[in-house]
């Protein structure tokens, strides 16, 4: 299912289908990923994290001093591997209600 992990579980055929709906969500209107506040609010809500030699499995979300430094495609391939975190890790549908519940000016968007 994904390929950072492969040991990942897979997925039920609706939370495959949510995490596709999802993914299609958030990558609509120019979107990018959650604005900093707003991705470390998703960060914490991702299960199981866990220190992975000397950083975190899953990454870090590309914010603080990475945010200036980092383009676009980055932080939208980090922001996927969040939401595939969260679909391996029974947390889809807290995290598909909060994304699903952001304002449009608490995304980041291409050209911001």
């Amino acid at each position: 299912m994904n390929a950072h992990n492969p040991e990942s579980p897979a997925l039920s055929q609706a939370d495959a289908a949510t995490l596709e709906s999802l993914l299609d969500s958030v990558q609509s209107s120019g979107r990018v990923c959650p604005t900093p506040q707003c991705w470390q609010l998703l960060y914490d809500q991702l299960p199981a994290k866990r220190r992975a030699g000397a950083g975190w499995e899953p990454a870090l979300p590309l914010i603080l001093s990475a945010w200036h430094d980092t383009p676009a495609l980055p932080k939208m391939l980090r922001l996927r591997e969040h939401l595939e975190w969260a679909a391996a890790h029974g947390a889809l549908p807290a995290v598909d209600a909060y994304l699903r519940g952001l304002r449009e000016d608490q995304w980041h968007h291409i050209g911001d």
